[in-house]
């Protein structure tokens, strides 16, 4: 499973590494290889973390829509955000809110925390030790309800992390 995990790793590194550089020269290719060896030795075995019978193909169109619904409620967020800014009356109620999680790995639970704070308007702050829930800095609380909260912040991102990590 770590060296699956580890290749996969080593071609999305190389991959990144192609799209980032110039390769008109044979020292970038072979400093794009050594750079992603080096990836994917030290972290290769963080991104395959389970035995999950679906097929990779299934986990990578999950990942693919997950990336397009994060964009798009990133684009939501920026436009409220703007309103906010823009608003003579600077509309907002800050505070912190607890949403629940069903998330159980760890990369799944970073990369929802990472979403919500990329989403402007909301910052993660903490997890409880249980790992079931996250407690968020929300610009503009719209629910203090725990479900409620969910619902509007986690569970956006929360089904399609389960079907690529866990």
């Amino acid at each position: 499973m770590k060296l699956k995990s580890r290749i996969i790793v080593f071609i999305l590194s190389f991959l990144v590494w192609i799209a980032l550089t110039d390769l008109g020269s044979l020292q970038e290719i072979i400093a794009g290889i050594i750079i992603a060896a080096i990836v994917a030795l030290m972290a290769g075995h963080f991104l395959v973390t389970t035995e999950k019978s679906e097929h990779i193909f299934k986990r990578i169109i999950s990942a693919l829509v997950y990336f397009f619904r994060f964009l798009w409620e990133m684009i939501k967020a920026n436009v409220h955000v703007a309103y906010i800014v823009l608003h003579p009356g600077l509309p907002i109620k800050p505070g912190i809110v607890r949403i629940k999680t069903d998330l159980k790995k760890d990369s799944s639970l970073t990369v929802l925390s990472n979403s919500i704070t990329l989403t402007p308007g909301t910052l993660s702050v903490d997890i409880s030790d249980d790992k079931k829930h996250l407690y968020v800095h929300w610009i503009d609380v719209e629910e203090s309800d725990e479900d409620k909260a969910t619902s509007k912040i986690g569970s956006k991102f929360e089904g399609r992390l389960k079907e690529v990590f866990e």
